[in-house]
């Protein structure tokens, strides 16, 4: 896996090895998992000798192997799973694949597992798939520019080699099929979350005291990088058409996150006339008061697939206005655990914000049974035992003796 910060596919990973550690002495018919992960390291340009005896000193295994201080690298380390870091030169440095070979071949897994489309494409290029099972994590794709296309067209020659493609909604494993991955090589499993920490009394007063929140505001919020696919335009628009046609609402929109379309939804908000009304707060580590505070969270985007944001929001029992897209409706039940509204609709998305501000009722049976499908549907047990159903059966048909690549 490729990552330097625990977000996505890395934090899942991350929970799914946690999980494993923690639940498995409870669990006695689950087999035992060990994990070990590789990742990568681009090169550092410099010719500082601080650096290299740092390298030298923090005991690498291999020529090309070495330690890492990345977010990622740490928190994978500090629930004790072994990473090896492999140092390359640029994204696709094929000089990698000796380095991948032989640390594969040090760990002597039973499955190979790989996330992202530089993972998958080495395990292609490689040929370990000859020799190891091999299960592909298929998070969805972008195409905000072309040189994302052409690694999207990258991943589908690489795709179809996999014993096992696990994405995270049926949307996108209509989208693999299409592709060319057989149907029966596709399991889809969504994201899980444990139950979160309540913050703090003294937490939540600091957030307050940083929004300048008064007692009688309701506070909307946005969780997400700041990025074309997920339309918080829409959002800002939403909440000036909720602001011109409902003004005895006393709202307050907070939006969390960055990324390059900052500029754009700053300029829009002023342009709407809600700009002393929103707040961009940027990126933010610690986001557990501002749950606390929210009376609605709004998932916006044109695009999902399994998001973290909204299994965050359930269980921390904030009621959620959504757009109907990806794997969104496969989560929740409009009108039941969240209102669901269709992309691209500001004024349909204005009118669900205003239901769940002026229902206290709504609000409640939106939370509860939202909270209810995080305990029974998205926990970290029902995450693991799926996930281990599914390894399972790739080495039955492994050590069968047949084979599914092409």
């Amino acid at each position: 896996m490729e990552a330097t910060t625990v977000t996505g596919a890395a934090r899942s990973m991350l929970d799914f090895c946690r999980s494993a550690r923690d639940l498995q002495p409870g669990l006695p018919d689950l087999p035992l998992i060990k994990t070990a992960i590789v990742t990568f390291e681009r090169r550092r340009n410099d010719a500082n000798p601080h650096h290299r005896e740092m390298n030298r000193s923090a005991g690498a295994s291999a020529p090309g192997v070495k330690e890492s201080p990345n977010e990622f690298v740490a928190a994978a380390r500090e629930i004790g799973i072994e990473v090896v870091v492999i140092e390359e030169r640029f994204r696709f440095d094929l000089r990698v694949i000796s380095r991948l070979r032989r640390a594969i071949e040090q760990q002597r897994p039973d499955i190979v597992l790989t996330h992202h489309v530089k993972s998958h494409f080495l395990m292609k290029r490689s040929r370990l798939w000859q020799e190891y099972p091999w299960i592909a994590f298929h998070h969805g794709y972008t195409t905000t520019d072309l040189k994302m296309r052409a690694y999207n067209y990258l991943d589908r020659w690489s795709l179809p080699t996999a014993d096992r493609v696990i994405t995270v909604c049926q949307a996108f494993a209509k989208g693999l099929a299409n592709a060319g991955v057989r149907p029966e090589r596709i399991s889809v499993q969504h994201n899980a979350i444990s139950a979160p920490q309540a913050a703090s009394i003294e937490q939540v007063q600091v957030v307050r005291a940083k929004l300048d929140l008064r007692k009688d505001e309701r506070l909307v919020l946005a969780i997400g990088r700041l990025s074309r696919e997920k339309a918080h335009l829409d959002l800002v628009t939403a909440f000036a058409h909720l602001r011109r046609a409902r003004p005895e609402i006393n709202a307050r929109l907070v939006i969390i996150g960055d990324g390059p379309e900052r500029g754009r939804l700053d300029a829009a908000s002023s342009s709407l006339n809600v700009r002393e009304r929103t707040l961009f707060t940027g990126q933010l580590s610690d986001i557990g008061g501002y749950y606390a505070l929210a009376d609605l969270m709004v998932l916006p985007s044109h695009s999902e697939g399994s998001p973290y944001v909204l299994l965050e929001a359930m269980a921390a029992g904030v009621p959620v206005v959504a757009t109907a897209v990806g794997g969104v409706p496969e989560m929740v039940e409009d009108n039941e655990s969240a209102l669901l509204v269709p992309a691209s609709s500001p004024e349909q998305m204005a009118e669900a914000i205003g239901r769940v501000l002026t229902n206290a009722q709504l609000a409640r049976t939106l939370t509860a049974n939202a909270s209810a499908l995080v305990v029974t549907r998205y926990s970290p047990e029902s995450y693991l035992r799926s996930l281990a159903r599914i390894y399972q059966s790739v080495l039955a048909f492994a050590s069968s003796g047949l084979t599914t690549h092409q």
